[in-house]
């Protein structure tokens, strides 16, 4: 059967068996973004958002999609211009292996559109139903709280999405891996 989709603001036509999911049929074409991690709908590694509300791709019915608007973790930025979201998963290190990670993103990112500044007990609900394996938590928490900050503006952010680089008192720029601080 032929489905109407939008998918990341493109319009297209894409053919699904009864028994595809979501999940199934955006991989087939070619949204790789879109984990499969448990194949029920329960780990949270498929998350993209239908019409505007998180679903778990895998969990639904591809035909249930028609005519919907699909937009996945690509959708949100690209690689020279990261989602705040995305950038503070990269500064703060909570990427280990990524499969995980776009359903964190969309998550954080649903989140922080109802609720700019979360609680650590609020991000911690609002990602519990993501499973990670790697990571133990803590950096995508701690992500998600720095991205909530960089939203409402409350901390500097250079144009690549990164932390602005500070001069140091004496007015010279290092040119170092990181600024300085470290033995190289």
């Amino acid at each position: 059967m032929d489905i109407e989709l939008t998918i990341n603001g493109e319009r297209t036509t894409v053919e699904a068996g009864s028994a595809d999911d979501l999940a199934t049929v955006l991989r087939q074409h070619g949204h790789i973004g879109v984990k499969c991690g448990c194949d029920g709908g329960t780990c949270g590694a498929s998350k993209v958002f239908v019409d505007g509300d998180v679903r778990m791709a895998c969990g639904m019915a591809a035909v249930d999609a028609d005519g919907s608007e699909i937009q996945t973790v690509a959708a949100l930025g690209t690689q020279d211009d990261l989602h705040p979201v995305q950038q503070a998963f990269v500064d703060n290190f909570a990427v280990q292996c990524g499969f995980c990670i776009p359903g964190m993103v969309i998550q954080a990112v649903a989140l922080l559109d109802s609720n700019p500044d979360p609680t650590e007990r609020e991000v911690r609900e609002a990602l519990d139903d993501n499973v990670c394996r790697c990571t133990g938590y803590q950096k995508p928490v701690e992500a998600v709280l720095d991205a909530a900050e960089r939203m409402r503006g409350a901390q500097s952010v250079a144009a690549d999405g990164g932390h602005s680089a500070t001069v140091p008192p004496n007015g010279n720029e290092s040119t170092r891996c990181c600024g300085g601080g470290c033995d190289e």
